[in-house]
C-alpha cells in the first residue's frame, strides 16, 4: 500500500484502510455503494502525480484510496469526428500516442506526461504548455463518465459539441478534485496534427519586453502561436548546473527568456519565413535581443527540455518554496517587479526561481535558498510568511492563488481566506448536494468545517 499513501512530492503522508483498483466503471459503483452504506471514505487517485496533495489520504486511515490503474482501455477513436473515449486510467502520454497513430493531436501536455492519467487531469483541470491555443483540461473534454459518492454510474459520454439541455454536469466534475465523485471515463477533443512544429529561444531584456513581444506575436503568428514561456536567468542555470545534456542556445546572457512554439498547417519553410519575420520585427522594437531557432526536431526538443527541467532542477538545489498563480496578463510585468522587491526587502537571503505560462497568465513563482546554502528547517520555517506575501499581492492584482495544480490540502485554507462568503456558501451547497455525507475525497479543496456530512442518518 505504501506507494498510494505517500504523494509525489513526499510532502504528505497518510493512512487507509484498504487500496482498492477495479477494473471496470461498474465494479468503481458497486464499491462507492458499498462505501456509501458503510460510511467509509473513499480518495481517489489516478497517477499520484499531483502537487497539493489532492489525492493522498488523510492521516486518520478511515478511508479507502480507489486507485483508477486498472481502468485503462482506449475505448473508441474517431479521426473523422475528432474524438478519443478513453477511461481515466489511461496515461497522458498514452492519449497522444493514439492520437498521434491517426493522424491526430490532443494537445495536453505535461512533464508527467508519462505518468499522470487523464482522470487526474480533468480532475484538477490541467493545464500545460498549449493552454494558449487549445485551452485547459476543460476545453478538452467533449462528455464524461461518473460514479457519484451513492455509487450511481452516470453516463454522460456525448460526443456533441454542442448540447444545450440543462445544466453542465460535466463541468462541475471537472476541476472538484474527486469532491463530488470518481471520473471513470471521458470523451476527449482531437485535432488535426500540424504539419510543423518550430521552438524559438528569444532573449529578452524585461517581462515588459516579454509582454509586448507577446502581443507582437498574436498578431502575426494568430491562431498558430501554440505556446509562450517565460523563463528567467537563474532558471537557466539552475538546469546548466544540474542537467549534463543541457546547452545554452544563445552566447550571451540575459536577465529573461521568451520560449515560444508555433505549430502551423503549412510546412516547415513557411513557418520558418513567419518567426523569423516575427522576431526581426521585435529586435527593431526593441522587445528581444537575441534568438535561436530550431531548425531539427532534436533542437526542437533540446529547446523545450530547457523549460522542462526547470522544476526538477531547482529540486536539485534544496527545498522549495512553490507558487502555482495566475494573474491578469498585462498585470505580470508589475507584479513580478514589486513582488519581487517585497520579498528581498523582507527575505534577503531567499532566491527567486521564476517562470511559467506567460501566454495564459500562468506564473510559476518560486523560491529557493541561496546558493550559499541554508538549514532546510530555517527555510521551511519561512514558508507561511512568504505564502502570505506573495498571495495577498496576487489577490490585490486579481488573480489566483492556484493556477493548475488545484487546491488539495496545500491550498485548501488560504483559498478560503481569499474567497467571498457567497463563492463559499454556493461551493458549499454544491458539496452537500452532491456528496451530503461527505465520503469523496474530504478535507480537500473546501476547509474543514465546510465540507461536514449532513445528518441524513443511517440505512
Amino acid at each position: 500500500m505504501a506507494p498510494f499513501l505517500t504523494d509525489w512530492r513526499r510532502k504528505w503522508t497518510g493512512s487507509a484502510l484498504a487500496v482498492v483498483q477495479p477494473d471496470t466503471p461498474q465494479d468503481v459503483a458497486a464499491v462507492l455503494h458499498w462505501c456509501h452504506q458503510q460510511r467509509v471514505a473513499i480518495v481517489p487517485q489516478g497517477g499520484n502525480t499531483g502537487l497539493s496533495g489532492g489525492a493522498t489520504p488523510p492521516a486518520e486511515g478511515r478511508s479507502i484510496v480507489l486507485s483508477t490503474a486498472r481502468l485503462n482501455r482506449i475505448r473508441a477513436v474517431d479521426p473523422l469526428g475528432l474524438t478519443m473515449t478513453v477511461e481515466a486510467g489511461v496515461t497522458l502520454q498514452q492519449v497522444q500516442d493514439a492520437a498521434r497513430e491517426v493522424d491526430r493531436l490532443f494537445p495536453l501536455s505535461l512533464a508527467a506526461e508519462g505518468s499522470c492519467t487523464i482522470g487526474g487531469n480533468l480532475a484538477t483541470n490541467a493545464g500545460g504548455v498549449q493552454v494558449l491555443r487549445y485551452g485547459n483540461a476543460r476545453e478538452l473534454c467533449l462528455g464524461l463518465e461518473v460514479v457519484t459518492a451513492a455509487g450511481e454510474l452516470w453516463n454522460g459520454l456525448r460526443t456533441l459539441r454542442k448540447d444545450n439541455t440543462g445544466y453542465d454536469l460535466r463541468d462541475l466534475f471537472i476541476g472538484s478534485e474527486g469532491t463530488l465523485g470518481l471520473i471513470t471515463a471521458a470523451v476527449l477533443k482531437l485535432f488535426p496534427l500540424p504539419a510543423a512544429q518550430l521552438a524559438a529561444f528569444v532573449a529578452v531584456p524585461s517581462p515588459d519586453a516579454a509582454l509586448q513581444l507577446l502581443s507582437l506575436a498574436q498578431q502575426r503568428l494568430g491562431p498558430s502561436l501554440t505556446a509562450f514561456e517565460l523563463i528567467s536567468e537563474t532558471c537557466l542555470q539552475l538546469v546548466e548546473r544540474h542537467v549534463p545534456a543541457a546547452r545554452r542556445p544563445l552566447a550571451d546572457p540575459s536577465p529573461w527568456y521568451v520560449l515560444l512554439e508555433l505549430s502551423s498547417t503549412t510546412d516547415a519553410a513557411d513557418a520558418a519565413q513567419a518567426i523569423e519575420r516575427l522576431l526581426e520585427g521585435a529586435m527593431e522594437a526593441g522587445h528581444a535581443t537575441d534568438a535561436a531557432i530550431s531548425t531539427s526536431l532534436q533542437q526542437f526538443r533540446s529547446l523545450w527540455a530547457l523549460r522542462e527541467d526547470i522544476s526538477e532542477s531547482q529540486g536539485a538545489e534544496g527545498p522549495t518554496i512553490k507558487h502555482d498563480i495566475a494573474l491578469p496578463i498585462g498585470r505580470i510585468p508589475a507584479f513580478i517587479e514589486s513582488t519581487s522587491a517585497a520579498l528581498q526587502r523582507q527575505f534577503p537571503a531567499l532566491r527567486l526561481v521564476v517562470f511559467g505560462h506567460l501566454g495564459d497568465g500562468n506564473l510559476h513563482f518560486n523560491l529557493s535558498p541561496p546558493p550559499s546554502g541554508m538549514a532546510a528547517a530555517a527555510f521551511v520555517a519561512q514558508e507561511a510568511a512568504v505564502n502570505r506575501l506573495v498571495h495577498d499581492a496576487v489577490h490585490d492584482a486579481e488573480g489566483s492563488i492556484s493556477a493548475e495544480h488545484g487546491l488539495g490540502v496545500l491550498r485548501r485554507d488560504e483559498a478560503a481566506r481569499y474567497k467571498s462568503a457567497l463563492e463559499l456558501r454556493l461551493m458549499t451547497s454544491l458539496k452537500h448536494a452532491f456528496d451530503p455525507l461527505n465520503l469523496m475525497n474530504p478535507g480537500k479543496l473546501l476547509a474543514p468545517g465546510r465540507d461536514q456530512p449532513m445528518e441524513i442518518p443511517l440505512p
